[in-house]
Formats: structure tokens, sequence, C-alpha cells
């Protein structure tokens, strides 16, 4: 799976260390492929939508099509992935991967037409799943070492789309503005943001340097035995995780054209969707006891639960205050589900079948989240509107909820 230097072998900056500084460092370099995989290539779609709606003339339809074919894009990547991790090393999948995507993600902005666009969102999505999965893989072999905090170092992994929010956040309203007179100025954003890609791709070649060093840990009674992944093991869990891909999708995909039709100002819903961001790298704190302590779906089930009433809130009220108490607690909780399905295999299997087992969930999640966001559309263009487009949102999350709450450890 990884060709890499031999199994005896440790980094030296990993090996002299007694403390966990070292592992947290390569965690939060190693998190910006969440930042370019989720946080940018997918999410920063949310906050280019509106003005692309209203410069192209799309229906909500079309519009969730876009993050549909992304998703369909990270589902052959993740059907790719297992093939692929038998032939390159995942630190190489990392850094090819997050390069393409920079690439796919930069060309969106020389199109207008749709079809182009959904060809390019889809290949951006097969580029991110290879980040994000590889990057995944290398958390967790990160987190073996570290067992006490494994939870918290598989937290500040995933935590890295926080970042990639928060920079979405940030640098799009402003690129937007000094573009404005210009025709299609929304792809002037798709531009900045491709160029922040390829940063955060040339600053990671520092934590793949170092990982490429360091071995798989080996297999042990603790960490699952022997045993060999199996879907119908893991069959509650995945269902219920499918269901979070459906509704959290939808959620990020439409609640900034939400937030616009309510009256939102552009600073509150640039401060919206900044603290988001800042609540998901939070998380990584906040929800790694509870990634630590349970073998089964339980933390699944919680976060699924506790989506799903975020999801609602502003499909209920467009009070300001409970506005942003939804992105609040929707961004402390979202990346702690994806973490929280690591964490599963990570408690149940043996080191060598992580790759499988992660591999599995990530398809079921780009199964769901190809739903959510044309479901979301095609409800949002009839009489109930975007509200009652994150209503359907957050029964998923909460039927996903429910499936999860029956999964056992093994």
């Amino acid at each position: 799976m990884d060709r890499t230097t031999p199994s005896h072998t440790q980094p030296a900056a990993l090996a002299e260390a007694p403390d966990t500084t070292p592992y947290v460092r390569l965690a939060l370099a190693l998190s910006l492929g969440a930042a370019v995989s989720l946080g940018i290539t997918r999410f920063a779609y949310g906050l280019l939508l509106p003005p692309m709606r209203e410069d192209l003339g799309w229906s909500y339809t079309l519009a969730g099509a876009m993050n549909t074919f992304n998703a369909l894009g990270y589902l052959i990547g993740a059907l790719a992935t297992p093939w692929l991790m038998r032939r390159f090393s995942p630190t190489g999948l990392l850094l090819s991967g997050s390069l393409l995507a920079s690439l796919f993600m930069g060309l969106s902005g020389f199109f207008t037409a749709a079809a182009p666009l959904l060809a390019q969102r889809l290949l951006a999505g097969v580029a991110s799943a290879l980040v994000f999965i590889a990057g995944g893989l290398l958390a967790a072999r990160l987190g073996a070492r570290q067992p006490q905090r494994s939870g918290f170092l598989l937290g500040l992994y995933y935590g890295g789309t926080g970042l990639g929010i928060v920079v979405s956040a940030l640098g799009v309203p402003p690129v937007l503005a000094v573009a404005a007179q210009q025709p299609h100025g929304w792809a002037w954003a798709w531009w900045a943001l491709a160029l922040i890609c390829l940063l955060a791709t040339a600053l990671m070649a520092w934590p793949a340097r170092v990982l490429a060093r360091h071995a798989a840990p080996a297999a042990s009674a603790q960490a699952g035995g022997g045993r060999v992944f199996r879907v119908r093991d893991f069959s509650l869990a995945l269902a219920g995780y499918a269901g979070f891909g459906v509704g959290y999708i939808g959620y990020m995909t439409f609640v900034i054209a939400l937030l616009r039709e309510q009256g939102s100002s552009q600073a509150a819903i640039t401060g919206f969707y900044a603290l988001l961001g800042l609540a998901v790298i939070a998380s990584s704190r906040i929800w790694a006891g509870l990634l630590d302590r349970h073998r089964d779906g339980q933390a699944l089930a919680r976060l699924n639960a506790l989506l799903g009433v975020a999801a609602i809130v502003p499909a209920l009220t467009a009070s300001w205050p409970l506005v942003l108490a939804s992105g609040l607690l929707f961004g402390g909780v979202f990346l702690s589900v994806v973490a929280s399905t690591t964490a599963l295999v990570r408690h149940n299997l043996p080191p060598a079948q992580w790759a499988a087992g992660i591999s599995a969930f990530t398809i079921v999640f780009a199964a769901g989240q190809i739903v959510g966001p044309t479901v979301v559309g095609f409800i949002a263009d009839g009489p109930g509107g975007l509200a009652r487009g994150l209503v359907f949102s957050a029964v998923a999350l909460w039927l996903g909820a429910a499936l999860a709450w029956r999964q056992r450890a093994l």
C-alpha cells in the first residue's frame, strides 16, 4: 500500500521528541489537505452560488447540481482510491490530488456555460477525494502513534476544513467587490481560491516528506487484531453516514443563499460563515473525548442529531441570534461527524484495514452528497423555497442519527 522506507525507519522529527508537539505540528500541516479538499474546493461554492446564479440565470436545481456533480466526482475518486493506494503512497496521492484540485478550481473561472462548469466541479471532486482520503489515512496513522490523543489529532486534521471555510469567507467577498465591474466578476474569486490551494499544496510538502518516512503502525489486538473489513459489520454506521451526506451538504450549499433571501447584509453573511469555519477548527477539542470513548456508533449518532437541530433553525426563523447560533453549532459539529467514522474504523479494525474502512465510509458519504444538493434545490424551486429544502436536510440527518445509534462495536 505504501511504497516508502522500510518499517524500522522513523522520521527524526518524531523519534527525537518526547512530547506531542511534533505530532500536533504534523497534524496541523496535514490539515491543509482538508482545507483544500473540502473547505475550499467544495464549500467556497456556497459563497459563489448567489452571484453565479444571478449572473447566469440558474435555477436552484441547476445551482444544486453543481455540488451534486462535485459529489459525483468525489464518489468516483473514493472508488478509485483503494486501487490507487495499492500502487502509490498516500503522501503522493495527497500532493498530486491537491495540485489537481487547485488546477480544476482555477479552470472554473474560464467558463460560463453550465456543461463545462459541471465538468470542472466533477473533476475537482475526484481530486478532492484523493486528498481527503489520503490525508485521513495519514492522520489515523499519526494518531496511532499517540493513542491517548488520537481523537484530538484526527480532529486537528478534519478541522482544517474550517480553516478553508474561514479563508473563503474572508477572501471571496473582497474579491467579488473588487471585480464587481468586470464581466462575470465571480470568476476572479475562483482564480484567487486556486492560488490559495496551490500555496497550501506547497506547504504540505513538509508533512508529506516526514510522513513518507513514517511507517504504517503494526496490527495489534487492541486495534482490531486480524479482523478484515466487511460492509455488513458496519452497515448501520454506513447507512447513518449516508444520511449525514444527504443532510449536511444541503445546508452548506444553500444556507448563504437563504440568508441573502432573508435580507442579511454582506458583512453579516461574512461573519456568519467565518464563525462557522472557526467553530469547525475548535471542534477538534470539543469532541475529541467523545471520539476516543466510543467504539460503537454513539458518536456518529449524537453528532448527526445535533446537526439536524442546527440545520432546521434557519428554516424556522430569520432571527439573527438564532441563525448565528445555528452556524456555530453546525460548524462545531459537522466535520467531527467525519472524524467519528475514522475513529470508528480505527477502534474496530487493524491498521492494515484502515484504508478499506475509510474508503467505504467515504463512498457512502459521497453517495449521500450526490442526492442532497439536487433534492434540496428541486424543493427550493417549489412553493416552500429554500426553507423547506433545509427541513429536508434536517430530517435526513435525524434519520442518519437513528440508524447510527444501532451500530455496535465489533
